[in-house]
């Protein structure tokens, strides 16, 4: 049902230095910030050939990554993302399996204009999982 990695979220303490690593010591590209008010958050991608690094850092106090830095002041991995090709069988196979999807179970809009949901660590090896809707699936070009 998953296919491809999407994206590594990490959150972070402060999002400029750590845009300021990704593009100046690893040389990576970096998009600008980008609030998401609906989630709580500001986020910066970083383009890697194979997937992509997500920076986020709270948006305001009751953002849901601002107890994640609180409990971790450096910052950390805070969860993956995979790619669906639909994602309301992808929730539906989740409740049929007995995950639990967070929230209200419905889709979102992620930071990529497309519908997210999040599944709940504990069913997942302790690891948040984001699951995001990308339509029928990529095929990387051979190269």
């Amino acid at each position: 049902m998953i296919g491809k990695l999407n994206h590594v979220a990490i959150v972070v303490p402060d999002l400029a230095a750590a845009s300021e690593v990704y593009r100046s010591t690893l040389g990576a590209t970096v998009s600008e910030p980008v609030d998401l008010p609906d989630h709580g958050v500001t986020t910066v991608f970083v383009e890697l050939p194979n997937t992509k690094i997500e920076l986020l850092h709270p948006l305001g106090e009751d953002s849901p990554v601002a107890k994640f830095l609180s409990n971790n002041a450096s910052g950390g991995i805070h969860h993956v993302c995979y790619e669906v090709e639909d994602i309301h069988a992808a929730i539906d196979r989740m409740v049929d399996e007995g995950a639990r999807v967070l929230g209200d179970g419905k889709p979102k809009t992620g930071a990529h204009g497309l519908p997210v949901v999040f599944l709940h660590p504990k069913d997942f090896c302790g690891t948040l999982i984001e699951l995001e809707e990308v339509g029928e699936p990529r095929i990387a070009a051979a190269g």
